[in-house]
């Protein structure tokens, strides 16, 4: 429900995605397997509207993968309810699949940060 809401406010009312919760050591895998990186993350995204078949379901964003364990030592260390960090990190990873970036440029990253503090607030009012 909270994603549907999200992929609404997008613009994305047909949109398809699935959300994956793993624990530190799945998500570590992921890590190393897809993106060359090691270690465990909070979140990655595996975006299906990119490359050569990208057209053959136009409305399957992609997959979302969420580190419980990350989120929830994350939300630890910042005071707040693992909830809160899980919806976070749900929008994070829901804006990457619709083409919003954070790594490229820094006016790319404030206006990821600001549609995801816009999502977040609107998750908010109507939990």
């Amino acid at each position: 429900m909270t994603a549907e809401r999200i992929l609404n406010a997008l613009g994305y009312p047909d949109g398809q995605l699935s959300i994956l919760i793993v624990d530190d050591e799945q998500i570590a895998r992921l890590n190393t397997t897809y993106l060359d990186h090691a270690g465990p993350t909070n979140v990655i995204s595996f975006p299906m509207q990119e490359g050569p078949f990208s057209d053959i379901t136009p409305n399957l964003l992609g997959d979302v993968v969420i580190s419980a364990d990350t989120a929830h030592q994350e939300a630890a260390d910042a005071g707040m309810e693992t909830l809160e960090r899980f919806y976070q990190l749900l929008i994070h990873g829901i804006l990457h699949l619709v083409g919003y970036d954070h790594v490229h440029s820094a006016e790319e990253a404030k206006i990821m940060d600001e549609k995801s503090d816009e999502l977040l607030n609107l998750i908010g009012k109507e939990d």
